[in-house]
């Protein structure tokens, strides 16, 4: 939902990447940027990432990876420079495939699981009427800090948005 936010912003045009998943290249603050979102399983998601940054030569530290957190609150950000996978299958699958840890990422708050519902179905699942705003809003404050990161840094971007 981020990078959907993020490419109608910056004006992305998807094409298909090696039947892993959409790409579009973008420039965001003077930087060409690569969008990736990955067709996968969730857990295969590295692949499509690793794919494209060894097709043009991006070093795991120019990564950035968004996604899902069950353990924040419904539009709570946290942008960080490295760190494990915290439990999330699709970061997982991008540390392992990229060989490191230090890759950065923005995690955007979806949780918490309610206390019957299995955690695939609660991830997959559509947001509840009641938190469209919230969304709406973490959305835009994600394409704002992701813009923030590629002209002012990844620190200036965790001091505003964290």
């Amino acid at each position: 939902m981020v990078l959907d936010a993020a490419g109608r912003k910056w004006g992305a045009e998807w094409k298909s990447w090696q039947r892993l998943g959409v790409y579009a290249k973008v420039t965001v603050a003077g930087h060409e940027v690569f969008l990736v979102k990955p067709t996968t399983y969730m857990n295969e998601s590295g692949r499509a990432v690793s794919s494209l940054a060894r097709f043009y030569k991006i070093a795991p530290q120019h990564c950035f990876v968004c996604f899902d957190d069950v353990s924040l609150a419904v539009g709570k950000l946290r942008i960080r420079k490295n760190g494990s996978a915290g439990g999330q299958k699709g970061m997982k699958s991008v540390i392992e495939q990229l060989g490191t840890q230090d890759i950065p990422r923005l995690r955007l708050g979806i949780g918490p699981k309610p206390d019957k519902f299995d955690l695939a179905n609660f991830v997959l699942s559509n947001f509840p009427q009641a938190d469209q705003p919230v969304l709406e809003s973490a959305l835009s404050r994600a394409v704002e800090a992701l813009e923030m990161i590629f002209s002012q840094g990844i620190d200036k971007a965790m001091n505003v948005f964290n």
